[in-house]
């Protein structure tokens, strides 16, 4: 397509008699070439004077594909010698600056491809100008050990481009923002100083060559501000050095700054190296509320040092910072990306309408929002354009006087120029309404009455660590009241608030989460429900407090995915993450996360206690599964991989039979097959015994070591053949072995409950075999219903129950029926693992009457709903007095009962019952 067939656009209608002139240089041209021409140099005398100077040029550009004529362009540029690059940088800078004006103008390029192609000019001219540079100093021998090829990546030097240029984003007459360092790694110690002197003066050259105005003009003026500490640092320092800044003072504007940055010219892969270190800087692993405060603080601080503030007019506005301007936008979309780009890496993008799309898909802002901001960005920066192109000034304000104000309509397309005006004041306004209620902090309301006992407790919150720091009572200030009004509303208001100030006593900080907390007023509800029925949730969540990251994240209070849903998502994450111990972290916050999310759920009535086992035992599978590969991929760069079919991870007890509550640890046992090998193929290789025992070690470890995201899950591997004496992992032969020639009958009810987690298939499937075949082959033992005679009763005599309320240990209570309901899948040989199916093996094969079942499964289920409801509101043995109101009232629901008499009376019954059945069934 031709340039002039690609034009959309009005002409443009401003006409001074200098626009005629210069036309008449094109009468080769289309109509609507020669009058976009002529309008563009009565609009602009700065275009006016490239059409004279680069008229030739631009003819033959014009006379097919622009973008073409753009691309050779810069690519002539990749040709030029270091002597002549001054001067070719401006001619390429001149050249491109025209066609893009005119592109524009003419609604031939969109202002995506306006902003890219100014972009890539600036990384091409930063990219030849690093060099050949830098070659200029390997040729006078000032960079050690470097040869000529080396220019190539610029000795290990590297300028990222922040800012717009980062999200190809510049203006039409925009400066660069680079940050300048180089790889000292690259350098022996002892002469890292004089490649650090080397690195300065290509920095401070590059910065005179594009910024310089000669009799050429100047390229693009050049900020070196943004680098670290830039009042005391040199113009280029060293990686380490940055990032040791970073770590130790990085501000929240440095952060949001990374958002956009990117490698633009020199030593491309170490740009990224040292991105990549950033991303915990830049990226939190909690959502950071608090950025919210930061960025507001710094919109305000912008308007009063620019003088910005009162109402909107459209005569000598800022685009860019005043009052609904292009800045509102990008801070809206950076603050957005900064609060939950660190849990999701989908949301790092550097454009801000490619930031607005994500957030808008993910749910962070709603679509409407983002489309009605995307599109004022865009007309925003088409009007900054149009300002700059005027005189290539560096500025964003709209002219004061009316002929300069319709000069820049015209420039639009618009001919009207209070039409125009009035649109766009619409537009500042919305922008400003649709930004500003985000960043503002509500006005502090007034504290509810209180009785002297609340007054008291409230009180004595300023003393607790949360409460130190003056940010942090500035935003809980605001909060107050909120969280106070929602606990009156509570069933027993001065118990939800008694909770409430241990949940705050333990918080060992308060900003992020108080931000978290004033963004999303829902969370408030969440945790007055929480305090005012489950203590035990609000001691786990002050001292976990980002759990509650996962309410906000979109898909909490949806239905359950399923543990292979979790598996692929946990897998997932850990495979994005790089370092061994940051996955271990990784997974803890994930299972934290996903346990509160069951927790939470249980308390709201939204699953029942025989659900929420369910998740809990699928969040502890997948957990499994997913670490375990893990474990051994970092156990075999040291000791090769695993011999023979590796190993499997059999989950025993609670967890094979997939019912755990929210405080259960795991039974595992670990079984191998070597084929034969002796020992590993790795650079310490193991022999076969000593290898499995390790990484099953290694295993337990990355399950239980406490790290600062705490433990992952207790873990029980008493179940594994000759209990604490046998090995920790055990071969496949001698598992099978074991069983059929040494293990008790109380080792053999266990196997009914066996489940492989993960490991090899085959392997996985004659573990499952040799477990078929042993419940065959002992099930038939007459000693079977003795020897589980004789256990009951030592497990009686060795632990008396937990009070009057306890469910789990005793006479016909919960591990006295699952006892009963593995000796039924024992003795009839049947791969039942889980509670109910066993126990509906007893009638089937006439162990119990259909009767007695029923009433055994009445009482499995009456039990479990007060042990996991326990377990949920308490890690102690369940005290009716402690629980408070809330904790009795959400157990009382969960067991269908109408008060605490009933429910002893109950219990009673239901336990008396079930140990008379379990009594006559083992006689």
């Amino acid at each position: 397509m031709s340039f002039a067939a690609s034009l959309t656009r009005e002409p443009i209608a401003f006409d001074p008699s200098r626009g005629a002139d210069v036309a008449a240089f094109y009468g080769d041209f289309a109509p609507e070439v020669k009058s976009l021409i002529k309008g563009t140099a009565g609009c602009s005398p700065f275009l006016a004077g490239l059409l004279e100077r680069e008229q030739d040029w631009l003819k033959l550009a014009l006379s097919g594909d622009p973008l073409q004529a753009f691309g050779e362009e810069i690519a002539r540029l990749n040709e030029v010698a270091l002597d002549v690059l001054n001067v070719e940088l401006r001619r390429a800078k001149r050249r491109v600056a025209l066609l893009a004006a005119l592109c524009d103008l003419g609604g031939a390029w969109s202002l995506e491809r306006v902003t890219w192609a100014l972009t890539l000019l600036a990384d091409t001219a930063v990219t030849v100008s690093l060099k050949r540079l830098v070659a200029d100093e390997i040729r006078r021998n000032k960079l050690p050990g470097k040869t000529a090829d080396d220019a190539e990546t610029a000795a290990g030097m590297v300028a990222l481009a922040m800012g717009k240029m980062g999200a190809y984003e510049l203006n039409y007459s925009s400066d660069i923002d680079l940050i300048c360092l180089f790889d000292e790694a690259q350098f022996p110690p002892d002469d890292r100083m004089e490649a650090r002197s080397a690195f300065i003066r290509v920095t401070r050259k590059m910065a005179a060559m594009l910024n310089d105005n000669t009799a050429e003009g100047y390229v693009f003026r050049t900020d070196l501000r943004l680098r670290p500490d830039a009042s005391v640092t040199p113009v280029c320092i060293s990686m380490g050095a940055a990032e040791l800044y970073y770590e130790a003072e990085g501000r929240t504007w440095e952060r949001a700054a990374y958002i956009k940055a990117r490698p633009c010219g020199g030593d491309l892969a170490a740009g990224e190296r040292f991105l990549k270190t950033l991303t915990p800087f830049v990226w939190r692993k909690h959502l950071d509320f608090a950025a919210i405060e930061d960025a507001h603080d710094m919109r305000l601080r912008i308007r009063a040092h620019k003088g910005l503030g009162g109402r909107i007019d459209v005569p000598g506005h800022n685009m860019k910072l005043g009052q609904g301007g292009i800045r509102e936008i990008e801070f809206f979309t950076q603050t957005r990306q900064l609060i939950a780009g660190g849990r999701d890496p989908e949301l790092r993008d550097r454009t801000t309408v490619g930031g607005l799309a994500k957030l808008a898909v993910k749910g962070w802002v709603p679509t409407d929002v983002a489309r009605e901001l995307t599109d004022h960005y865009r007309e925003h920066r088409e009007i900054e354009h149009r300002i700059q192109m005027v005189n290539d000034s560096q500025t964003q304000l709209l002219p004061a006087a009316e002929e300069g104000l319709t000069r820049i309509a015209n420039m639009m397309g618009e001919g009207d120029l209070a039409a125009w005006s009035a649109r766009l004041k619409g537009r500042l306004e919305r922008v400003e309404a649709l930004t500003g209620a985000f960043f503002a902090p509500g006005a502090e309301a007034a504290r509810p009455e209180l009785s002297e006992t609340e007054a008291g407790i409230v009180d004595g919150w300023r003393a607790y660590p949360a409460l130190r720091s003056e940010r942090a009572q500035g935003i809980f200030r605001r909060i107050e009241p909120e969280i106070l009004g929602r606990m009156r509303r509570a069933a027993c208001p001065e118990e939800a608030l008694r909770q409430f100030d241990g949940f705050l006593a333990r918080l060992p900080a308060g900003v992020q989460l108080f931000a978290l907390f004033e963004a999303n007023p829902q969370l408030i509800d969440l945790i007055v429900d929480i305090c005012a029925t489950a203590p035990g949730l609000a001691a786990h969540l002050s001292r976990n407090a980002g759990v509650l990251d996962a309410v906000l994240g979109g898909s909490f209070f949806e239905a359950w995915p399923g543990q292979a849903k979790l598996q692929e998502d946990l897998s997932a994450l850990l495979f994005a993450t790089a370092d061994y111990e940051k996955k271990l972290d990784a997974a803890r916050r994930w299972a934290k996360e996903m346990r509160f999310r069951v927790g939470v759920h249980h308390l709201r009535g939204l699953v029942d206690a025989s659900e929420a086992a369910k998740h809990y035992a699928d969040i502890a599978g997948a957990a499994v599964a997913a670490l375990w590969p893990q474990v051994g991929a970092e156990f075999a760069r040291k000791h090769g991989p695993a011999p023979g079919r590796g190993a499997v991870v059999l989950g025993m007890g609670s967890l094979g039979a997939e019912r755990l509550n929210a405080a259960s640890d795991l039974d595992l046992i670990i079984i191998y097959d070597a084929q034969g090998a002796e020992s590993s193929d790795g650079p310490k290789p193991l022999a076969t015994r000593p290898y499995f025992a390790r990484l099953t070690q290694a295993f337990i470890t990355a399950l239980t070591a406490p790290t600062p995201e705490g433990r992952l899950y207790e873990v029980d591997m008493r179940l594994r053949p000759s209990g604490r004496q046998g090995p920790v992992a055990v071969s496949l032969e001698s598992f099978r072995a074991y069983q059929m020639d040494e293990a008790w009958t109380w080792e053999h009810l266990a196997l009914t409950r066996a489940r492989v987690l993960v490991g090899d298939s085959g392997l996985g499937a004659d573990v499952e075999a040799v477990r078929q075949e042993v419940l065959a082959a002992k099930g038939s033992a007459e000693k079977v219903m003795p020897d589980l005679a004789q256990m009951r009763a030592r497990i009686f005599a060795a632990k008396a129950p937990d009070g009057a309320w306890e469910a789990k240990i005793g006479p016909g209570r919960l591990q006295d029926i699952e006892l009963l309901a593995q000796s039924f899948a024992l003795r009839a040989g049947e791969s039942a693992r889980r509670v109910e199916p066993q126990l509906r093996l007893g009638p089937r094969h006439n162990f119990i009457t259909k009767e007695e079942g029923e009433v055994l499964a009445a009482a499995y289920r009456f039990l479990w709903r007060l042990q996991a409801g326990g377990r949920l509101l308490t890690d102690r043995p369940l005290d009716m007095e402690a629980i408070g109101e809330g904790g009795r009232a959400f157990l009382l629901r969960e067991v269908d009962e109408d008060s605490l008499e009933t429910l002893v009376e109950r219990l009673e019954r239901t336990t008396s019952q079930a140990a008379q059945i379990v009594e006559r069934a083992l006689n």
